[in-house]
């Protein structure tokens, strides 16, 4: 029986997959099928693209906005982080963390289970299963387990975790050896996860092509090898899939936007006040929330932000709509229950950084010349999916786009089992064995809006998006000059 091993990357760039820095993963992608059109959903953040990776939908569908957000049906006038035990407590007030069943939750109404196991942040880690005391399968990250009963058996048999590092090599090859000794023989789940916290961490710390963030690389890589050479050791190779996949792509910060101090001192109050503003800061987007929804509040926070030199694509929620100027948050698969009433992205170029990585774009924090990710930079929204293994075609490259939402219908299709709920990738059929040997038909489509300013400019934006079917991938969103 075939089961499928997805192994994560966190922030990986497509150009940063080269002989030289990662040799095993290039040797796989020549092997099997590369995407070469592959997409992060927007906001460009972990936690969102984690939830779009376990439940086929864009962030709209699944309700984590972004890796900072307000959940209205937890606490309507506050933005939290999204992660653990934050969520859990999401779970206990409103019954669900995510608003859209996960692989997890899928996979054990057939019988068969997930297992992740992950060093990155707790919230990455947490949303992978939120019900696991319920729908059993499991998550191991080193500061807590789903089920909580099982963290001790892990940490009796296998040892406390290694401190975090730069690179945090000894983390995940700690994740490694539990993987190779308990997750896949033992266990031999269905579908098995493994999520790397670099080069992302990497990148936040010094910077996209550092020499760290290219040692982080090559130790990461090296991680992937022990894996590959473990299935090929225990004759797993012949029905085992391998699918290797990044949450998004990166820029480099060209200037500090502090966002919060910039709309109170435009005379916004705070989200609990009438007329308010909770901004949500997400490094290279902001998640904005307006007080009961005011129509008009709204308006005049988005002229504000037009008015910015800083300001890219901006995208408003039907709660608030019509907004001139503005595009529709749907476009970007975000409307939803837990919509943001605005989501703007700062305003990128593709100038390249010292270590020649094209993609500058602003931050909410951090510092400029490192690494950050959160806006619609084409940068940013290429992200890197490779597959091999008995249900893939070999030596293929395809050019369709392709993104984050579609790995749990094809998953599903690869296992042979139905999900029963709605979602908004697809079955990546063309890389499929015995699937269909023609790319899909794509259409591309670019959205523009404008929007007259009080000062006699023209705030002008564009958002181009990809569709297969039913499915649209954010290629690219930003002002225009003028």
């Amino acid at each position: 029986m075939t089961s499928v091993l997805i192994v994560v990357f966190d922030g990986l760039q497509p150009s940063q997959v080269t002989p030289e820095l990662m040799p095993h993963l290039s040797a796989l992608a020549a092997e099997g099928v590369a995407f070469g059109n592959h997409h992060p959903v927007f906001p460009t953040v972990t936690r969102t693209n984690a939830a779009s990776m376990v439940t086929g939908r864009a962030p709209g569908g699944h309700g984590l906005a972004a890796n900072t957000l307000v959940v209205p049906d937890f606490q309507p006038h506050r933005a939290i982080s999204a992660m653990e035990p934050e969520l859990a407590q999401v779970a206990a007030k409103t019954g669900r963390t995510l608003l859209s069943p996960t692989l997890a939750d899928i996979l054990s109404t057939h019988g068969r289970e997930y297992v992740a196991i992950g060093v990155g942040t707790s919230g990455n880690a947490y949303v992978h299963n939120p019900d696991a005391e319920r729908s059993g399968g499991a998550t191991i990250h080193p500061d807590f387990t789903l089920p909580r009963s099982l963290n001790g058996e892990i940490i009796e048999r296998f040892g406390a975790w290694p401190p975090e590092g730069r690179p945090n090599t000894a983390r995940m090859a700690h994740a490694v050896r539990i993987l190779t000794e308990y997750i896949l023989p033992e266990r031999d789940p269905a579908v098995a996860l493994i999520w790397s916290s670099e080069p992302d961490k990497s990148q936040h710390a010094k910077g996209v092509g550092s020499e760290l963030a290219n040692a982080a690389l090559s130790a990461a890589d090296e991680q992937l090898g022990v894996i590959l050479r473990w299935l090929a050791g225990a004759g797993r190779e012949a029905d085992t899939d391998v699918m290797v996949v990044s949450d998004h792509g990166y820029s480099t910060i060209s200037e500090i936007v502090e966002l919060d101090a910039i709309v109170r001192a435009a005379g916004f109050p705070g989200g609990d006040t009438p007329g308010g503003v909770i901004v949500a800061a997400n490094g290279g987007s902001a998640m904005l929330y307006v007080r009961d929804k005011d129509a008009a509040t709204a308006d005049r926070l988005a002229a504000f932000l037009m008015r910015q030199p800083w300001c890219g694509a901006l995208l408003a929620s039907e709660a608030v709509a019509p907004i001139p100027g503005t595009l529709p948050l749907s476009l970007a698969g975000g409307e939803g229950p837990r919509a943001p009433e605005l989501a703007m992205s700062f305003r990128w170029d593709s100038q390249p950084n010292g270590a020649r990585y094209p993609g500058h774009a602003p931050s909410t924090g951090g510092a400029p010349g490192l690494g950050q990710h959160g806006s619609m930079s084409r940068h940013e929204l290429r992200n890197i999916l490779f597959a091999r293994g008995p249900s893939f075609r070999q030596a293929l490259t395809v050019e369709a786009p392709s993104g984050n939402t579609d790995l749990a219908p094809t998953i599903l299709r690869i296992l042979g089992l139905r999900s029963g709920h709605p979602m908004d990738g697809r079955v990546l059929e063309e890389a499929l064995a015995g699937g269909s040997a023609s790319e899909p038909r794509q259409v591309a489509e670019t959205h523009e809006a404008e929007r007259p300013l009080e000062d006699g400019r023209v705030f002008r934006q564009a958002v181009t998006v990809s569709r297969v079917g039913n499915t649209t991938y954010v290629d690219q969103g930003n002002a225009l000059a003028g």
